[in-house]
């Protein structure tokens, strides 16, 4: 339950709430972001000295998205929390950069279904290998098992069907 008193405090963002043992108790959002965001920012320069200069954030998730099967677009909105007009749009954002390509469903030739080209499996790959490398790199900064016990904890913290969602860009977005 939430602290009465706690809440009717007001919070200097410099310092937090006096008494805190760890810190502020809002801080650990940031916290947590701040950390996705130095990691997917070491992932998107390491990227583009790979070839993949124009890769961004959000094309790693719609192209987790669309995935070994492919997609179409009311299928890869779903998936990312979108409209079928915003998933329409990244999927032709992607095309034009030679991540995917559309074709008609053999199932329903109204129906268009996004594929993952040889360059966009490229791109995953190569995302895969520098995160093993951020992650390595974050062990040997932190120290043995501090990175494992982590991932533990935000495993045990964070529920299973919650632990992979694609949906963050368009969550984000608002």
């Amino acid at each position: 339950m939430v602290d009465d008193k706690k809440v009717n405090q007001v919070v200097d963002p410099g310092k937090g709430i006096a008494g805190a043992e760890d810190g502020p108790a809002w801080e650990l959002p940031f916290l947590l972001l701040s950390g996705f965001r130095a990691l997917i920012d070491r992932l998107h320069g390491e990227l583009a000295a790979q070839g993949h200069p124009d890769a961004r954030p959000a094309h790693g998730f719609a192209l987790q998205a669309i995935g070994p099967d492919g997609a179409t677009a009311s299928e890869l909105g779903r998936r990312l929390g979108v409209s079928k007009q915003a998933a329409g749009k990244t999927a032709d954002r992607l095309a034009a950069l030679g991540y995917v390509t559309t074709a008609a469903d053999p199932a329903d030739a109204r129906r268009k279904v996004v594929r993952l080209t040889p360059h966009g499996l490229d791109l995953l790959n190569r995302s895969a290998a520098v995160f093993a490398a951020l992650r390595a790199e974050w062990a040997r900064q932190a120290g043995p098992g501090r990175v494992q016990d982590m991932e533990t904890t935000l495993r045990a913290l964070v529920p299973a069907s919650d632990r992979y969602r694609l949906d963050a860009a368009g969550w984000l977005g608002g």
